[in-house]
């Protein structure tokens, strides 16, 4: 399954927008942008996006990238062990 990447609109000041639209050309991804994720906190202090309903954040969008991927391949990794 497809790890689903979502983004919210009002932290695009943080400089998201453009990550969202890397990540969006990537076919391995569903990506998605919405008005409000209800983090409002987190939204104002730093970029953040949600990865499968998780909260990833990191200080600038470069290191919001690395931490994306390594969420997934975190993920991917307990979905292997759950199908062992």
């Amino acid at each position: 399954m497809r790890p689903i990447i979502e983004f919210c609109a009002s932290n695009i000041g943080h400089g998201t927008a453009a990550l969202m639209k890397k990540l969006e050309q990537n076919p391995d991804y569903d990506t998605l942008e919405y008005g409000c994720l209800n983090n409002c906190g987190q939204c104002y202090l730093m970029p953040f996006a949600m990865v499968d309903g998780e909260i990833v954040e990191a200080a600038t969008p470069e290191e919001l990238e690395a931490a994306i991927e390594a969420k997934i391949k975190e993920l991917e990794a307990w979905d292997n062990l759950e199908l062992d």
